[in-house]
């Protein structure tokens, strides 16, 4: 895969490293400017950041700095309806063959799941702090997935 071929979507928990460790961040904006025109934002990242705010300046800063950039070149991603299908195929399956107890799975973990499926269905390399869930799901459901972080490709 060409670098112009590669597109990635970053997880919530990178942002979230990136703003509160200076090295994570210094990192996170080595990698924006190297990939900034294959990125993309997910909504679900984009409701699991909101959800974490807690004051306007947080607000005000979020959007400025993260959202607007992505929402400004029309850069995101949306789980389909068919994610949301799958979503719960991934969780009966992991059921079946792992003992998953679907009533106790966490809210994140769902949402885990729609990521990867709306990055399968668009193509795009999901990058993740997150690789014990990540492998988990991909043993069910086949998409690429990234530890942070990816080497820039000629």
């Amino acid at each position: 895969m060409t670098r112009a071929e590669a597109k990635y979507v970053l997880d919530t928990n990178v942002f979230i490293q990136g703003f509160r460790d200076s090295d994570a961040n210094r990192e996170l904006q080595r990698f924006h400017e190297a990939f900034a025109p294959f990125e993309y934002l997910s909504a679900v990242v984009v409701q699991e950041l909101r959800a974490g705010v807690r004051t306007a300046e947080e607000s005000r800063k979020l959007e400025r700095h993260v959202l607007a950039p992505f929402l400004g070149v029309g850069r995101l991603i949306t789980p389909s309806f068919r994610a949301w299908q799958t979503s719960g195929d991934v969780l009966a399956a992991l059921g079946r063959r792992e003992g998953l107890d679907v009533r106790t799975v966490t809210k994140a973990f769902g949402n885990d799941i729609l990521l990867a499926l709306s990055c399968r269905e668009v193509g795009m390399t999901l990058v993740s702090w997150n690789a014990r869930d990540f492998r988990r799901i991909q043993r069910v459901v086949p998409f690429r997935f990234l530890e942070p972080w990816p080497a820039p490709v000629a």
